[in-house]
C-alpha cells in the first residue's frame, strides 16, 4: 500500500468489539485506526480524521446502521464504507446495498477477511464476503438490481470478463493486471456494464454476477441450455 497507511474508522456500539477490531486491523503495518466509536460519534469523528475506510455495524441498539452509512457517504470527504453483519440477514444486507455500501464483511470471519477487505476498499475495490453474497439468492432485491437483468444480453465478451471478477472485490488496477488491460480501460468497461445492468455501483454488479453464476450452475446441473449471449459474440 506504500508508505502512507490506510486509515480506518470503526463504528460499533460494543466497546469490546470495537477494541477487538482495532487490534486486528493494526496488526497490519499498512493500516492505522485513528478512532473507534459508537454511532453517535461517527459523523464527527469522520469529519475530524477523514478516514479512507469506515466499518459500520448494521445492528446497534437505538440506531439504524444504515442511517450511519448514509451519513458517512454524504459527508464532505466520504470514506469507503463497508458494513459488518451477521450471517443470513438478507433484508439488512439488501438495505445496505441500496444505501451504497462498498462492502459486506461478516463479524465471525473478521480475522480472515477484515485486513484484505480494508485494503481492497482503500484501493477502490469492493470487500464482499462470499457467504453474504450467497445469502442473497434473489440477487440484490427488487429495489436494487435483479440477479439476471435483460441488459446482461448486451454485455460484450470483455465486459463479461470484467463482471466475473467483480465478486472477488478486485480494484480496477487488479482487474487490469489479470486481463492485461489498462486501469482506464477497465474503468470504462465497469461504467459501461453498470449502465447496461442497471446497477448503481460495482457491489450491486458483483451480486448480479454471483446470481448469474449460480444460475449457470443450476442450468448445467439440470441439463438446460443457457440463454444465448449477444448475437455478435462480442
Amino acid at each position: 500500500m506504500g508508505s502512507v497507511p490506510v486509515t480506518v474508522l470503526v463504528v460499533d456500539d460494543d466497546a469490546l468489539v470495537r477494541d477487538g477490531l482495532r487490534r486486528i486491523l493494526e496488526s497490519a503495518e499498512d493500516i492505522r485506526v485513528p478512532a473507534v466509536c459508537g454511532p453517535g460519534e461517527a459523523l464527527e469523528l469522520a469529519r475530524r480524521h477523514r478516514p479512507d475506510v469506515a466499518l459500520v455495524d448494521l445492528h446497534m441498539p437505538g440506531t439504524d446502521g444504515i442511517e450511519v452509512l448514509r451519513g458517512l457517504r454524504a459527508s464532505a470527504r466520504p470514506p469507503r464504507v463497508a458494513v459488518l453483519t451477521g450471517f443470513g440477514e438478507d433484508e439488512h444486507v439488501r438495505r445496505a446495498l441500496r444505501a451504497g455500501a462498498a462492502g459486506f464483511l461478516l463479524k465471525d470471519s473478521a480475522v480472515r477477511e477484515l485486513i484484505p477487505g480494508v485494503r481492497l476498499l482503500a484501493a477502490g475495490g469492493s470487500a464482499l464476503s462470499e457467504r453474504v453474497v450467497r445469502s442473497l439468492p434473489d440477487g440484490a432485491g427488487e429495489e436494487a438490481a435483479p440477479a439476471d437483468p435483460p441488459g446482461a444480453r448486451l454485455l460484450t465478451a470483455r465486459e463479461r470478463e470484467v463482471l466475473e471478477l467483480l465478486p472477488s472485490g478486485m480494484s480496477n488496477e487488479e482487474i487490469g493486471r489479470r486481463l492485461f488491460l489498462s486501469r482506464t480501460t477497465v474503468r470504462d468497461h465497469v461504467s459501461s456494464l453498470l449502465a447496461k445492468l442497471g446497477a448503481a455501483n460495482r457491489v450491486q454488479a458483483a451480486v448480479i454476477a454471483s446470481g448469474m453464476r449460480r444460475e449457470r450452475r443450476t442450468d448445467s446441473a439440470a441439463g438446460r441450455v443457457p440463454a444465448a449471449r449477444d448475437a455478435a459474440g462480442r
